[in-house]
């Protein structure tokens, strides 16, 4: 029995170890993942607030950002969930230290109320969520 107790420990023991040295790989790969990836990026602003919009005026705004890597940033795709807002991302790739823009468009055509649209960004670094708001103004007849 007191063999068994000491088996059951062992196993208990070892697998506890394992479980500890598997996070600590999967760690040191992000590092070495972020570290050969290399690109960060800074957002100036990922929020804004357009106010009052008329209804039916179609609204802009620049969402400007700058690449504080050490390798190209590269923006693959830039969605909206819904087709009054439609995103417009760089083409070319944004070298380290340079400044890039993602224009966003927003329709208010046929919207009332407020208004809350998110923007996804896909890029080899992490890019937070751009965010347009405000509140339509119902036309008068």
């Amino acid at each position: 029995m007191k063999f068994l107790s000491f088996i059951l420990a062992l196993t208990m023991f070892s697998s506890a170890c394992n479980i500890r040295d598997n996070s600590k790989k999967r760690i040191e790969t992000l590092k070495i993942q972020e570290e050969m990836n290399g690109t960060t990026v800074e957002v100036f602003q990922n929020e804004f607030d357009f106010g009052e919009i008329l209804e039916g005026e179609t609204v802009i705004h620049n969402f400007e950002f700058k690449n504080t890597g050490s390798t190209p940033l590269i923006i693959s795709n830039a969605t909206a969930a819904c087709g009054c807002t439609i995103p417009e991302k760089p083409l070319e790739p944004i070298m380290p230290g340079e400044t890039g823009t993602i224009k966003v468009k927003f329709d208010s055509k046929g919207r009332k109320g407020k208004m809350y649209k998110n923007v996804t960004v896909v890029a080899n670094a992490d890019f937070p969520q751009l965010v347009i708001k405000g509140h339509v103004i119902k036309k008068e007849a």
